[in-house]
């Protein structure tokens, strides 16, 4: 019990959890945990990573662990913590997001003692009668109890019925799986509830659900969300994954030492107090024993060196990514947006340009001040913020 609620919120309700150990330990039968996460991202990161370690306790106690793959949820729109209806996802764009998936869940969960499952295994097979039957089972008045649903409603904001839809399938989940645990952030909490109702219904030992914390994201503001860009994801690099890391802003520390990273109780709370009065030595632990955390030490170490190459004595990383791109026909040079979003620094033009007009772009090492500055032909260092280059040449 001590190792399960380390770190969580809370386990609701905590003496079924209880229960449900004991009676595994008697029977010798393993608990299902689960947990589900849709591909709406090709990228898992370290805020999913805050209940996927949680799930790697459970498989180290011996229990069965499944990890949902939300391929059908996932074109539905999860609707959690949203303020507006959230754009549908094609099949195609769930697929190229799922393929990563794999891959990434295995840097923490045991490959021999993980289920991996997709839940349009099941959703899709639901015909319109067992879908009627299953909305039958919840109230608007209780799907308006979600917090973000009531908000809406309250501001005269649009609901779409597909919204409603997407916690009863979620629900649906643990009744095909028949789920003994679920895990989700403090944003799933009615969901994971709303899954107890559907398993009672279906003559099933409820599900408990244990709440995990949310870990803020690089901008210590919102939740982590590469939709936010301020992700730090499994697969990143780990020069990438350092330095995002020493960008986060100091009034994280603490939180970030309780969830990105693992320690003892002593360790921990040291860090923690040793980060107000030095938070920036702490802060370079922290981004080591992350990097260590899902590369190697050494990998950690080479990330601290080049950081420092960069950032302490003003250097250029040695592996600076390599682009050419020709001029523009009509005059002859090419636009310093295009030249951004030509070697990836920024998704859009439209980013590019709220980079510029807060002086966060250089070209050879030089603040550009005009927006509207056009490179001639030739090679160009561009940076972005204080941690991303690239080489671009422009071919007249």
């Amino acid at each position: 019990m001590d190792r399960i609620l380390q770190g969580a919120e809370e386990a609701i309700p905590e003496e079924e959890l209880e229960q449900k150990l004991e009676r595994s330990r008697s029977t010798g039968t393993p608990l299902t945990v689960k947990q589900g996460f849709d591909p709406t991202r090709p990228d898992l990161h370290i805020g999913h990573a805050v209940s996927l370690h949680k799930l790697r306790t459970f498989q180290e106690m011996g229990h069965r662990v499944v990890f949902v793959i939300g391929d059908f949820t996932a074109r539905i729109g999860d609707p959690s913590g949203q303020d507006e209806t959230r754009p549908v996802l094609s099949e195609e764009e769930v697929r190229e997001n799922l393929a990563t998936y794999r891959e990434q869940v295995f840097s923490i969960l045991d490959p021999e003692e993980t289920v991996i499952r997709q839940n349009s295994r099941w959703l899709a097979e639901l015909g319109l009668e067992d879908v009627l039957e299953l909305t039958s089972r919840v109230t608007v008045a209780r799907m308006l109890e979600r917090d973000d649903f009531a908000t809406r409603y309250e501001e005269s904001r649009p609901i779409s019925l597909h919204e409603f839809v997407y916690p009863i399938m979620q629900g649906y989940d643990s009744v095909e799986l028949d789920a003994d645990v679920e895990l989700g952030g403090t944003d799933q909490r009615f969901n994971l509830l709303l899954a107890r109702t559907l398993q009672e219904r279906a003559g099933q030992d409820p599900q408990v659900c244990l709440i995990m914390p949310l870990l803020r994201g690089t901008d210590g503001e919102r939740k982590m969300s590469k939709t936010y860009d301020n992700y730090i994801g499994l697969s990143m690099e780990p020069g990438e994954m350092f330095g995002r890391t020493m960008s986060i802003p100091d009034h994280l520390l603490p939180e970030w030492i309780r969830l990105a990273v693992e320690t003892g109780p002593e360790e921990r709370e040291e860090r923690i107090s040793e980060a107000g009065d030095d938070p920036l030595a702490v802060k370079r632990w922290l981004a080591r024993r992350i990097v260590a955390r899902y590369h190697s030490s050494k990998e950690a170490e080479d990330a601290e060196e080049a950081f420092d190459r960069v950032h302490r004595h003003g250097g250029v990383p040695e592996d600076v990514p390599e682009y050419e791109v020709d001029a523009d026909p009509d005059s002859g040079t090419r636009w310093i947006g295009y030249a951004l979003q030509d070697t990836q620094l920024v998704p859009s033009t439209s980013k590019a340009l709220r980079l510029l007009e807060q002086g966060g772009v250089r070209v050879d090492g030089e603040v550009v001040e005009d927006d509207d500055l056009q490179l001639e032909p030739g090679e160009y260092l561009l940076q972005r913020g204080k941690r991303d280059f690239a080489r671009i040449r422009i071919r007249g």
